[in-house]
């Protein structure tokens, strides 16, 4: 072998070559931290979104008697209307830095972490308690630990079908109008682009599930009912999409420091190809 096919020199004798990680890029990192912070947020959603609170008592003020589509009443929304905020800014920002793969990746994944948690919660309930464990709670007023337990973790499967449904829906539609505005306006009015698939994905998502859930399911509800529902809850996820915008900044921001400017930029840039 002559001299200049050879890799055995002085300079790199003794020496390996650094092996770099693919757990050590930053971009992995960060789409890691992304993904697992909106699949916890999207299945405790789900979990929770079972209670519903009335908003006027909440707050502490007097109630507002709405009247809308010939329903009156306070205004009562879902425990998961917490955190549904929190995916919305998930889901811009996955949007934003890893493009429409991205956002699908991590929508098909949360759904499918949300059928396991409900096949688990079923699997869960049909065990047969412990006679102690069912009275276990009687002093805090729960006089059937069973049947509290089964109550709030057993929802209905026309509920589990209509979020599911909704949910994917509304992700697919999300990334379609944020990358068509982002083509659009190229790099300028993240706010824009953020705000506006939003207004058009929980405008699906708001009265897909309702309907799944409460008009084809048991409940049977009327049209005026449904159409009230869901004008509430669209319109509560609008204010809080606009209420993000400051934060979705930030976070841009943050993510721009963390990877550097021009890391960022290049992921920018694949994530609008």
């Amino acid at each position: 072998m002559s001299p200049s096919a050879s890799t055995d020199t002085p300079a790199t004798r003794g020496h390996a070559l650094p092996v770099v990680r693919t757990i050590d890029d930053r971009a992995v990192r960060l789409f890691i931290v992304l993904a697992a912070f909106f699949c916890v947020n999207a299945v405790l959603a789900e979990f929770i979104g079972v209670k519903i609170f009335a908003l006027e008592d909440t707050l502490g003020i007097e109630p507002l008697h709405w009247n809308l589509f010939g329903q009156t009443g306070s205004l009562s929304f879902t425990a998961g209307t917490l955190l549904w905020p929190v995916v919305f800014l998930m889901t811009d920002v996955i949007n934003e830095f890893f493009g429409r793969r991205g956002v699908r990746t991590i929508s098909y994944l949360a759904a499918g972490l949300i059928v396991y948690g409900f096949v688990f919660a079923f699997a869960a309930i049909a065990l047969a308690p412990a006679d102690w464990w069912v009275k276990a709670a009687q002093s805090q007023g729960v006089p059937d630990y069973q049947a509290a337990f089964a109550a709030v973790f057993g929802q209905g499967l026309w509920t589990i079908a209509g979020s599911l449904v909704a949910f994917i829906i509304g992700q697919l539609i999300d990334v379609s109008v944020f990358h068509r505005i982002r083509s659009l306006t190229g790099e300028k009015h993240v706010w824009l682009r953020a705000t506006g698939s939003t207004a058009v994905s929980q405008l699906v998502d708001s009265f897909v599930v309702l309907y799944i859930a409460f008009v084809l399911g048991p409940q049977k509800w009327p049209t005026s009912l449904f159409l009230a529902v869901s004008t509430v809850n669209y319109a509560y996820k609008m204010l809080a999409a606009v209420a993000l915008i400051p934060l979705i900044y930030l976070v841009r921001a943050g993510i721009t420091r963390y990877l550097g400017a021009e890391r960022a930029r290049e992921l920018r840039e694949q994530a609008a190809a």
